[in-house]
């Protein structure tokens, strides 16, 4: 039996997500209502408002848990098909690198916190593990922000000689260490441990010096300088 329902054009204007946006402004838009707008079209039964609704139940409608969604885990939803759960990745991917592109220009670091602030966001989501390092001039002013490696949900591989390349590269005069913990403890491990002294004596004997290396997570860091790990 085909079941009864309302196309969004049936909708009254005010209540469809397109024309409430123009009429009305993005900002009063649900959360439903605007990933309708990234849907598109509904499906047979279901509006895109519909699908929307049912995708946000997956995560409890919780946005910062939609952003770790998979491909496979949005197809899910009947009437997500491939191409829609595409358009929805790609929204969550140009909201990450917006976040992720801060102004460097004439940017300094004068503390831990500063570090983070700058990188936290390339971390944001993520279910692996991953490692970038600031670039820092003379004056410590930021001269670029630039990953290293990426590996799985336990650890990722890290090659010294791309680090230190990558610095030359850049004719930086010192670096800042950052990966990430997806499991939520930012406590270094004995290897980053051991990875951050090696290339703390590596970068002193080529007068790179490494300032500080931070292990973040989605509740705060740590930081080897701040806790006198870096002496």
């Amino acid at each position: 039996m085909l079941k009864n329902t309302v196309s969004i054009r049936e909708w009254a204007e005010d209540d469809r997500p397109r024309e409430k946006m123009l009429r009305k402004g993005k900002n009063t838009l649900s959360d439903a209502e605007l990933l309708a707008i990234i849907i598109g079209k509904g499906s047979l039964h279901k509006t895109a408002v519909d699908l929307a609704r049912e995708l946000l139940k997956l995560v409890n409608d919780d946005l910062c848990d939609f952003g770790k969604l998979q491909l496979h885990q949005l197809c899910e939803v009947k009437g997500v098909g491939e191409a829609k759960a595409l358009a929805i990745l790609a929204a969550i991917e140009l909201g990450r690198r917006r976040k992720e592109a801060p102004t460097l220009k004439k940017r300094k670091i004068f503390s831990s916190i500063h570090s983070y602030d700058l990188v936290k966001s390339f971390y944001k989501d993520l279910s692996h593990e991953e490692f970038h390092i600031i670039l820092l001039s003379r004056s410590n002013e930021v001269l670029g922000i630039r990953k290293i490696s990426m590996g799985g949900t336990d650890g990722t591989y890290v090659d010294a000689k791309i680090i230190f390349k990558t610095a030359m590269e850049f004719n930086a005069s010192a670096l800042i260490l950052t990966h990430n913990h997806p499991s939520g403890n930012c406590r270094p491990s004995p290897n980053d441990e051991r990875l951050t002294r090696k290339l703390r004596e590596f970068g002193s004997l080529i007068e790179m010096p490494i300032l500080d290396h931070l292990v973040i997570t989605d509740n705060g860091y740590f930081s080897f300088s701040d806790n006198g790990l870096m002496i």
